[in-house]
């Protein structure tokens, strides 16, 4: 006979080569390369040849400066869109973009060129572009560190020559429609960058006023008895913009507000009897008598006279006049502002502002003319207290509009420039512009839903869209006047040939060619004249990054179904800016153009701040930027915080943050790990048993498996990502780590390395660690991968878990009865109650570890011997190893009538069981030395007489293995 075997060489103990360290920010760069190298990106979208196309169209970044939290946090939330749809089967390519045109990159050359105007247009378009393209690379390079897949080598660029081609072809396609015209009107104005402003290139700041009470004497006019009042008395009027004043055409008044007429110390003055305090405060006039209240519609066409200036302006009626400040009498200077505006149309009213765009005064008196207007604010309010018209000023701390580059405050100023009619239809259709996108907003579904009251209200107030600038870095307005008679060229034939243009040359072509050769050979006016003058304006850029849907969204790009030539993207997602910036103006172009939204959902995330809630800023030295966390933690850890908040809100990062993820992760990973450490001599094709043949605890965990790739599938799929980490890390250390691996370590180690038991526990391990990568592989792209290269495969399994899909719920059920997983829950119940009470006995010192011990059940409630006393007999062969202790003893038939039950002094009363009691004594016996449990019946195997019953069992296997072995060789 052979001589018995080494004891400790007959366990099955843990092994792996797959590291406890991870090392991430050593090996994920490592990884980064031979991803590129074996082209990842492209084979994952030939595996996904003829699946469900599913786009989510990326929204571009400015190319300037390094990336930042948020947008790191925004290029890990489309990541794990794309990543998450393309392994539930579609294909999903991504296509990264940059918004390359604007003020950002302009404010940038302009700083390096040390100021404005330093080179012609031509060489100040090719200093821009190549800043912009030097950035992308940047851009890409870290983009790519956070693990984000997508067609990086060929991303869209606004600044390409195709892109731009399609821009100017869809500003054309607007001005066919009819959409387009040329207007003077009052539009967000930077002097510090001269040129006009989208709303969602203004942001607000806080900024100090100058807050003045003026007099306008009344001339005379009106209606009833305001007609009466006198011309001793003055109206009042309150201004932050006492700049404004100079261009006063008129003081508007509320039809339904009731007006007094008050004698004062500083003369009768006229103003909304409601705001009769507020004057007092802020003027310090301490008695006002009423002598007269009058309604303000009254007061439509009384004219008073202009405190400082020798002209006369009218009383006009306005809706949007309210009593929360000032006197309820507003000055209107209709080339300063929208509602000022729209009173002039109504009244007639010269739309009055000779500033240029420096914002200095072409006219006036010599106080002012010749300044800017925020030099002339004090000047302006020093002529007031000389012309005697000044009741009240003190300065006044408000949110007020700021250009968002240059962070100088704005002003409203009435210049010609292009617009898009917003309710206006289409020649030939007939719902405007306005009317179609509310239609088309309905229809989205957003992403929290509150972005569709929001996108709505927005819409449905914007005034025309002013989508002109007065800058270089852009796409020129193709419109041509004739030399001759000024009229503008509509024969559309004509402009598209500039298309042509740009697709060969870019934008550029407008400044390096004549019109005459921009334009077909030929090309006349109607009065006769074959000379033209090019306009100077570009296009707002948010006109460029709107068209990106026409742009990008097309069979070249692989973005449409087959027959397609166009398709709405499945997803946007972007951060609540883009409500007024990208989300806007891709919709009004997308409608305009294709009568439909370019989005059939918008998911929209939050602000990155620390973790006081304070946004994150240089100046404050509380940031925290991608590169650096890739550097210090790893971009796995970096993706782990993305998907673990709630995105949607705003979210927290902070050096703590990351160091709690830190540990979650080592957790995750340890999982993982125990894993790949039993599954060394696991073949799947060979050693996986069917569903069948599993014991029930497996089967049961299977099935608990597949109830987690359920949720996260769904979860997946409604971007709730947070809810699939917090489901994965829970699965890896409460279910897996605690409970279900714990269990199986005696019989993974233990058992015959070939025996049913052991590879029912490792079909179960390798089927739910299978499932459990796929599940993490979106999120964790470097660690899944990683675990990926270690884990037995199946024939079919990719080389790459990133070309793999989701395991499907139905490969991991069982068929286990519902009764049985009932009952499984029901123990697992018990087992966390066995859990207290062992813990409890070791606080005691009667035992030092779980194998010492001998657990007894004790059933003291009706109700609890109804519920547990069958299942803990049904299942009394189990609970040792369940329990992971040596002995359980189940209540007996003989244990006698529930009233004549005693329990022990130091058994546990379970609270979360009523009626259930767990004693825990010594367990009986010798203890094992191969398995380390206590038996009665080591000893009685006279070869291995150290040895309980259950080791002399796997040995006599292992030796009858090793007997078939030699014989076969």
């Amino acid at each position: 006979m052979a001589e018995p075997l080494e004891l400790k060489k007959t366990l099955n103990l843990p092994k792996t080569d797959f590291p406890m360290k991870a090392s991430l920010p050593q090996n994920e760069p490592k990884q980064l390369a031979a991803w590129q190298e074996s082209h990842l990106y492209e084979r994952i979208l030939e595996a996904r040849k003829g699946k469900p196309l599913f786009v989510l169209h990326d929204g571009p970044p400015y190319p300037t400066g390094e990336i930042h939290l948020g947008t790191g946090l925004n290029k890990i939330l489309k990541d794990l869109v794309v990543k998450t749809k393309s392994m539930a089967g579609h294909c999903a390519p991504y296509v990264p973009g940059w918004d390359c045109h604007g003020l950002p990159i302009e404010t940038q050359v302009e700083k390096e060129l040390g100021g404005k105007g330093k080179v012609p247009p031509a060489e100040f378009r090719k200093l821009c572009r190549e800043f912009a393209a030097r950035f992308v690379e940047l851009h890409k390079k870290d983009f790519k560190r956070l693990g984000v897949f997508g067609r990086w080598n060929d991303p869209y660029l606004t600044m390409s020559h195709d892109y731009e081609a399609t821009i100017a072809g869809a500003f054309l396609d607007f001005v066919e429609k009819g959409y387009v015209y040329r207007g003077r009107k009052p539009v967000y104005w930077c002097i510090h960058d001269s040129t006009a402003l989208a709303e969602a290139e203004v942001e607000y700041e806080d900024h100090t006023s100058p807050s003045i009470w003026v007099k306008f004497g009344v001339v005379g006019g009106g209606k009833g008895n305001a007609a009466k009042i006198g011309n001793d008395v003055s109206a009042v009027i309150w201004t932050t913009t006492p700049w404004t004043l100079p261009h006063n055409r008129a003081l508007a008044f509320h039809p339904d507000f009731e007006y007094a007429v008050v004698e004062t110390e500083k003369g009768s003055l006229l103003l909304a009897t409601e705001r009769i305090p507020a004057l007092q405060a802020e003027s310090g006039i301490k008695e006002a008598r009423v002598r007269a209240t009058l309604k303000g519609r009254d007061f439509e066409g009384m004219k008073f006279q202009h405190p400082f200036l020798p002209i006369q302006v009218a009383g006009i009626l306005a809706d949007y006049v309210t009593l929360d400040q000032g006197s309820g009498i507003v000055h209107t200077a209709p080339g300063h502002g929208a509602d000022d505006f729209n009173s002039g149309q109504k009244y007639g009213l010269e739309i009055y502002a000779p500033i240029d765009d420096k914002g200095v005064y072409l006219e006036g008196l010599p106080e002012y003319k010749g300044k800017d207007v925020f030099t002339a604010n004090p000047l302006i309010v020093k002529l007031l207290g000389e012309r005697g018209a000044l009741l009240g000023h003190h300065e006044f701390k408000h949110s007020y509009p700021h250009c968002w580059r240059c962070h100088n405050p704005v002003i409203f100023r009435a210049t010609e420039q292009w617009f898009i009619k917003m309710d206006q239809a289409a020649r030939g259709g007939s719902k405007t512009l306005r009317a179609e996108a509310l239609e088309e907003i309905q229809r989205v579904k957003w992403i929290p839903a509150w972005g569709e009251d929001r996108m709505y209200e927005m819409i449905k107030e914007r005034p025309d869209w002013n989508v002109s600038r007065q800058r270089f870095w852009g796409v020129p307005i193709i419109v041509f006047y004739c030399e001759a008679c000024g009229k503008r060229l509509e024969d559309f034939k004509a402009l598209r040939n500039v298309v042509k243009w740009f697709e060969k040359e870019g934008a550029d072509a407008w400044y390096s060619h004549t019109p005459e050769e921009l334009l077909p050979a030929g090309t006349k006016c109607v009065c006769g004249g074959a000379k033209w003058r090019k306009e100077n304006d570009i296009l707002d850029v948010w006109f460029d990054s709107g068209s990106s849907c026409l742009a990008v969204l097309t069979p070249k790009n692989g973005l449409v179904e087959p027959g397609q030539d166009w398709r709405p993207a499945e997803v946007y997602l972007e951060g609540p800016d883009q409500y007024r910036g990208w989300f806007h103006s891709s919709l009004l172009v997308a409608v305009g153009i294709k009568e439909k939204a370019p989005y059939k959902s918008v998911v929209t995330h939050g602000w990155t701040l620390d973790e006081h809630g304070r946004p994150m800023s240089k100046s404050l030295g509380n940031t925290l930027y991608p590169i650096e966390i890739c550097e210090r933690w790893g971009a796995d850890l970096l993706r782990l915080w993305v998907a673990s908040v709630e995105y949607q809100a705003d979210v927290k990062m902070s050096e703590r943050v990351m160091t709690q993820l830190s540990e979650a992760y080592r957790k995750i990973r340890n999982t993982f790990r125990f894993a790949l450490s039993n599954l060394g001599d696991f073949n799947p094709s060979r050693d996986a048993l069917p569903s069948g043949q599993l014991e029930e605890m497996d089967r049961w965990m299977l099935e608990r498996t597949a109830e987690l790739v359920r949720k996260c599938r769904e979860w997946y799929a409604a971007y709730d990502f947070h809810r699939v980490y917090h489901a994965i890390h829970d699965f890896c250390v409460v279910d897996l780590s605690a409970f279900y691996y714990d269990v199986l370590k005696d019989r993974l180690y233990t058992k015959a390395a070939k025996s049913k038991s052991r590879r029912s526990a490792q079909t179960a391990v390798w089927k739910i660690t299978s499932a459990l990568v796929r599940l993490a592989a979106p999120i964790l792209v470097f660690t899944t991968e990683e675990i990926w290269k270690y884990l037995p495969k199946s024939a079919d399994d990719p080389e790459s878990i990133h070309m793999s899909v989701f395991t499907e719920e139905r490969a991991l059920r069982t068929g286990i009865p519902a009764d049985k997983v009932a009952e499984w829950e029901l123990l697992s119940k018990v087992r966390g109650e066995a859990l207290k009470a062992l813990e409890a006995a070791r606080n005691a010192k009667r035992i030092n570890s779980g194998l010492e011990a001998k657990v007894i059940f004790e059933l003291f409630t009706p109700e609890a011997e109804v519920s547990f006393l069958g299942l803990l007999r049904k299942y009394a062969q189990w609970l040792p190893a369940l329990l992971i202790v040596s002995q359980v003893r189940v209540p007996p038939d003989s244990a006698g009538p529930l009233n004549t039950r005693v329990l022990h002094a130091d058994t546990f009363r379970s609270e979360a069981i009523p009626g259930l009691g767990i004693r825990v004594i010594a367990a009986e016996g010798a203890k094992c030395e191969r398995c380390w449990n206590y038996s009665t019946h080591v000893g009685e195997n006279k070869r291995y007489p150290t040895i309980c019953e259950r080791c002399s069992e796997a040995l006599d296997e292992i030796e009858r293995d090793s007997s078939a072995n030699v014989a076969v060789i």
